[in-house]
């Protein structure tokens, strides 16, 4: 049975793609039906089709999937990707003309918003089929084009120019996978962000606040009308030098820089 609203929030969801779960036969027809097409409240440039009522949604996907669903995450615009979508929006430069990655996106709220900054191609990655429907229904929407891809790339290689994610850190086992990636990113050159209303596993080593906002959201899921949410960039680790006299072999690694 699906749990509370209040326990939907972002706490149920498997880590990786679950080709076994039975699925929508027609997701974007289901998504009309069951949701309205309404500005995202901090975003109110961007559209998205949302629903009213998660527990009802969510019965009503089990019920036309005849089988158990994932939580309707993508039907929502939550604090984390409605503050980086803001972000991007307000900051075009960070995503202008580069290669963009939205990652868990969710209704695609984040990644619209890197298309419409500007990014010369955005992805969106989800492990939720209905969600990869929602991405390109919410994308035509907002007349964006957007590459929506059913996927766990956690334990791959980054290759994109910008890595955006939002409310990803719900989970202690998401929070850690999520976070190594996003560092594996950073390393590599990239710009990774990710927005967070304080999830409990919000890991603050190696990032750098960049913007606080205070976030209009579903009363019912958060317990709050209004979510203080910071958007935060991950720090590109570089070894220091040697102490005088010593050797590379024995020099200390931990210093930053923006990625």
């Amino acid at each position: 049975m699906p749990v509370p609203a209040h326990r939907l929030s972002r706490t149920a969801v498997s880590k990786t793609v679950n080709n076994k779960i039975p699925r929508v036969t027609d997701p974007e027809s289901f998504i009309r039906k069951h949701t309205r097409l309404a500005p995202a409240p901090f975003v109110p440039e961007i559209h998205l089709h949302q629903a009213d009522e998660a527990i009802a949604l969510w019965e009503e996907t089990e019920g036309e999937a005849a089988g158990p669903q994932p939580p309707p995450f993508w039907a929502f615009a939550w604090a984390g990707g409605q503050a980086v979508a803001r972000y991007v929006l307000d900051n075009p430069d960070l995503v202008a003309g580069r290669r963009v990655l939205d990652l868990a996106a969710g209704s695609g709220l984040v990644a619209i918003a890197a298309a419409q900054a500007g990014a010369a191609h955005v992805t969106a990655v989800e492990i939720d089929p209905l969600a990869v429907a929602a991405i390109a229904v919410n994308a035509a929407a907002n007349g964006v084009t957007i590459t929506a891809t059913l996927a766990d790339v956690l334990d791959t290689a980054p290759t994109d120019d910008v890595i955006l994610a939002g409310d990803v850190f719900y989970s202690r086992e998401m929070a850690g996978r999520m976070l190594a990636y996003l560092r594996r990113a950073a390393a590599g050159g990239a710009r990774a962000l990710a927005g967070d209303p304080g999830r409990a596993y919000l890991p603050k080593a190696d990032l750098r606040e960049v913007a606080v906002y205070e976030v209009p959201v579903v009363a019912a899921l958060e317990d709050a009308a209004v979510k203080r949410t910071t958007v935060w960039e991950v720090m590109r680790r570089l070894p220091q030098p040697p102490p005088s006299g010593g050797s590379a072999a024995t020099g200390a690694t931990g210093g930053y820089r923006e990625a």
